[in-house]
């Protein structure tokens, strides 16, 4: 079993959509192996989103993630990563088409519903930093 790091966004605890999304990866068949609910510190942000410290909306990002508490969850089933990824859609929610997570729920590239890991390397590094 593979397993995948899903943060529910600002966004979505503000939509109070988390259920539906958690109710679109169950009937997946995608199993809950852990969940926590937490404000995300910027150090931590820093180095999660470290790939994209070069990007100028580097700052959006650490101020929208810290904005309030999320939620965060590990998923695991059979290619977790690449199924979560075509059930959200893509990043821009503008361009995600309806039925995806991120086009029903989604408003833009910023604030569309929730981070999923993108492969199952980086799940694993993941997993590992927010619940080590």
């Amino acid at each position: 079993m593979e397993k995948t790091l899903i943060i529910f966004k600002p966004d979505c605890m503000e939509k109070r959509c988390v259920g539906e999304v958690i109710r679109r990866f169950e009937s997946e068949g995608f199993g809950i192996c852990d969940s926590k609910m937490m404000t995300l510190p910027r150090d931590l942000l820093r180095e999660h989103y470290a790939h994209l410290i070069h990007l100028p909306f580097f700052g959006g990002i650490l101020d929208f993630m810290s904005l309030r508490p999320v939620v965060l969850m590990v998923f695991e089933g059979e290619n977790i990563v690449e199924r979560v990824r075509e059930l959200l859609g893509p990043t821009d929610s503008t361009a995600a088409p309806k039925g995806t997570v991120r086009g029903d729920l989604g408003t833009d590239k910023m604030r569309n519903v929730v981070h999923a890991s993108d492969s199952p390397e980086n799940a694993a590094a993941e997993i590992e930093r927010f619940f080590s």
